[in-house]
C-alpha cells in the first residue's frame, strides 16, 4: 500500500470516529450535507479523497469545528503525495519545470528510469516540445509551450554543476517509439550519443533482448534518499516513505543491470539512427 493511500485510510477513519461520536449513521450524515449516501462510506473506507469544502460540511453537521483544522492540514499532506496535472498546470507548464529545477539544483545523486520516452534532463528543444505539448492536449495546460521547452532546457545546465551526479536509464522502445517525426528524433538520438560522454552523466540503454529483472510499468526518478517523483497520465505522486523509497531504489538498481552502458550504449543508439524509420523524411 502506498503512503498516498495509507494516508488517505488514515483521513478516512478519523472522519468515520467523528461521526460515530456524533450519534450519526452515515445516511443521517450524507442528507444533512446534501450527499449521495455511497459518499460517506468511500470516504471513510478510503476510496474517495474529501475536498475542504466536504471536511466544513463533515465538521459542521457533526459538531466537531474544533476539528477542521487538523483535518484541513491532514487533507492538505495527503494532497502533496498525489498532485493532478490540471491542478499543477494551472499557473502555467514553464513553473511545473522550475519546480523540477529547484529539486534537482538541491539532489546531489539524481537517478531517473524512462520506460517509453527520452529523458527530460537529455532531450532537445525540438522532442521536449512534442513531449510538452502532451499537456496542453490532455491535461489542459496553459498553451505556454515557448516558456516550457525554455525552462526545461535550464533544467539541463544542472548537468554541469561540480559534484552532482546522474544516471539515467532508458529502455530501447524510449528510442524507438515514434512520439515526435523522424527529423526530431534523429537528432534527440545524436544528443543521447553525446550526452552518454558526459562526466557526471551514466547513461544507460535496455536492450530489447535483455532478461528484465522487473516489469517496467512506468518512469520515475529519485532525489538522493528523499523522494521519488512519478508521473500517471492525470497526476504526479511524490513518495517519501521509507519503504517505498527503499523499493524504488531496489527497482532502479536492478532495472539498471540489465542496461548497456558506454560505448555498447552508443553503439545501440546509433544503430537505431540508422534505420528507415529515423532516417526516413
Amino acid at each position: 500500500m502506498s503512503s498516498f493511500q495509507r494516508e488517505r485510510e488514515a483521513l478516512g477513519q478519523r472522519l468515520r470516529e467523528i461521526r460515530i461520536a456524533a450519534r450519526l449513521t452515515g445516511r443521517a450524515l450524507a442528507d444533512r450535507a446534501g450527499w449521495h449516501s455511497s459518499k460517506i462510506s468511500k470516504i471513510e473506507a478510503g476510496k474517495q479523497t474529501p475536498s475542504e469544502r466536504d471536511l466544513e460540511l463533515w465538521a459542521q453537521h457533526c459538531g466537531a469545528a474544533g476539528r477542521l483544522p487538523d483535518l484541513v492540514a491532514a487533507l492538505r499532506s495527503l494532497e502533496s503525495h498525489y498532485q493532478e496535472h490540471r491542478r499543477q498546470f494551472q499557473a502555467g507548464m514553464a513553473g511545473h519545470q522550475r519546480d523540477y529545477a529547484s529539486m534537482e539544483a538541491n539532489t546531489e545523486f539524481i537517478r531517473n528510469f524512462e520506460s517509453s520516452c527520452v529523458s527530460g534532463l537529455v532531450q532537445t528543444p525540438d522532442y521536449a516540445r512534442f513531449r510538452l505539448a502532451e499537456a496542453v492536449t490532455y491535461n489542459g495546460a496553459p498553451d505556454d509551450l515557448d516558456g516550457a521547452v525554455a525552462a526545461r532546457m535550464q533544467r539541463q545546465h544542472v548537468l554541469y554543476t561540480p559534484g552532482k551526479r546522474f544516471h539515467i536509464v532508458m529502455t530501447e522502445a524510449a528510442l524507438r517509439y515514434r512520439l515526435c517525426p523522424p527529423d526530431v528524433m534523429e537528432g534527440q538520438l545524436d544528443r543521447l550519443v553525446s550526452a552518454s560522454t558526459m562526466r557526471s552523466v551514466r547513461l544507460g540503454v535496455i536492450p530489447f533482448d535483455a532478461n528484465y529483472p522487473v516489469m517496467p510499468v512506468h518512469g520515475f526518478w529519485l532525489f538522493d534518499k528523499q523522494l521519488v517523483r512519478a508521473e500517471t497520465f492525470t497526476a504526479e505522486l511524490h513518495i517519501t516513505d521509507s519503504t517505498e523509497l527503499q523499493a524504488y531504489a531496489r527497482i532502479f538498481s536492478e532495472l539498471a543491470g540489465a542496461a548497456a552502458y558506454g560505448a555498447e550504449a552508443r553503439a545501440l543508439i546509433t544503430r537505431v539512427m540508422a534505420e528507415p524509420s529515423v532516417t526516413a523524411d
